[in-house]
């Protein structure tokens, strides 16, 4: 079914001085329009700041065409201390951790006509997988929100696959001394097509440890924002992502420091293999003026293993205060280590082998921090996989 979009939240104030044809131009990242009505954002030329580095025909159904809004299909593992259940959009938790930004985020948060909630409440750890399978590739949107209760601990992993052709918001919060591991595994068929917003706000004392594996799929935009709202939170960002011939994989990162005495490390790492592969990583760190105290670092690395490829890595640091503890960023894109090589040729290890060794050792550094190893040990297999038909140059 197809559901056209209908009341929504009000656009997040304070914001609209600088929204949509406003002369006052945008100072600072945290000053972005956001809204959750897709009128309220202007069309999608590919010019825009937000859009410029993205196949957006590729993706025009998804800003702006009919999205069916019915729950999209997922079913969720039982464990202790888990609620699982579907909420109308008046539900006064969507829209507790953020708003969309930009038109395809806004599309789907109209058109979703439920919430998928997922509630951690247990003081013991657990793991809860979403198994989200696609049925078709209809375009489709989508709502989720993950909450960890106060003192809560465990790890969603939301596990995506099937043809989709997908636009979501995902809600994280991260209530007062709770330990939060998110994962969102994109393992979609060739031809999927998946766009995802994901709005986190981690609250005094918590910590929220983000990850995101981009494999499979077409076209992958993934835009984590995380706030970090409490003193003395704490947001780990991770992420991990393979591009193969023709493939375009997206990851646009933002970290708000808000609070005093937070901490934020921000490691995506990819590699690229074939004619046409693209990477975009895009990481905005925000030290607000109330953050004082604040530990902060963010990196990008990627790994070519071919001709033909492309790889945009942007990081960017705005500081707001200067009573901070640390701040830094680096990106770097290039071939392989001559030294690990060597070292491994040394050793009787055949060049090709040693080349792969090298490019498994990169790539596992990111998944050896996810902290479950039964998710690590598939990826490892994966990222295998993904290797066997790589002749790396």
């Amino acid at each position: 079914m197809t559901s056209a979009p209908s009341a929504a939240p009000e656009a997040a104030p304070l914001q609209h001085a600088h929204g949509p044809g406003s002369p006052v131009p945008v100072q600072t990242r945290s000053e972005r329009f956001a809204s959750a009505q897709h009128a309220d954002f202007p069309e999608v030329t590919g010019r825009e700041l937000e859009w410029r580095l993205t196949p957006v025909a590729s993706i025009r159904d998804l800003i702006d065409g009919p999205l069916d809004g019915s729950p999209f299909p997922a079913e969720v593992s039982p464990a202790a201390g888990i609620t699982v259940e579907w909420v109308g959009r008046d539900d006064a938790r969507i829209g507790s951790a953020g708003l969309a930004e930009e038109r395809a985020a806004a599309n789907a948060w109209s058109s979703s006509e439920k919430a998928l909630v997922v509630t951690l409440t247990g003081e013991e750890t657990v793991t809860v997988t979403v198994d989200r399978t696609a049925p078709d590739a209809a375009p489709r949107a989508a709502h989720t929100i993950i909450t960890a209760k106060p003192n809560a601990r465990g790890t969603v992993i939301i596990d995506h696959r099937g043809p989709a052709r997908l636009s979501e918001n995902v809600e994280i919060i991260a209530e007062q001394g709770s330990d939060l591991t998110v994962v969102s595994l994109q393992e979609w068929d060739d031809e999927a097509v998946h766009l995802s917003s994901h709005f986190g706000r981690v609250d005094r004392d918590a910590r929220l440890k983000h990850v995101v594996v981009s494999l499979g799929g077409a076209v992958v935009r993934v835009n984590p924002s995380v706030a970090l709202a409490g003193e003395g939170a704490d947001g780990q960002l991770l992420g991990l992502y393979f591009a193969d011939a023709g493939q375009h994989l997206e990851q646009r990162v933002y970290v708000h420091h808000i609070a005093p005495h937070t901490v934020s490390r921000v490691s995506y790492k990819g590699a690229l293999n074939g004619q046409g592969a693209r990477t975009v990583w895009v990481g905005d760190v925000l030290i607000g003026r109330d953050a004082t105290g604040t530990d902060s670092y963010e990196e990008n690395r990627n790994l070519v293993l071919s001709d033909g490829t492309r790889a945009d890595s942007i990081p960017n640091l705005e500081i707001e205060t200067g009573e901070i503890a640390g701040a830094g960023h680096a990106s770097a894109t290039g071939r392989f280590d001559d030294e690990h090589l060597f070292y491994l040729r040394a050793r009787g290890i055949d060049e090709q082998e040693a080349r792969r060794l090298v490019v498994l050792g990169f790539l596992l550094e990111v998944v050896q921090r996810i902290g479950n190893e039964a998710l690590e040990a598939r990826l490892l297999a994966l990222l295998e996989d993904e290797l066997a038909a790589v002749e790396v140059v």
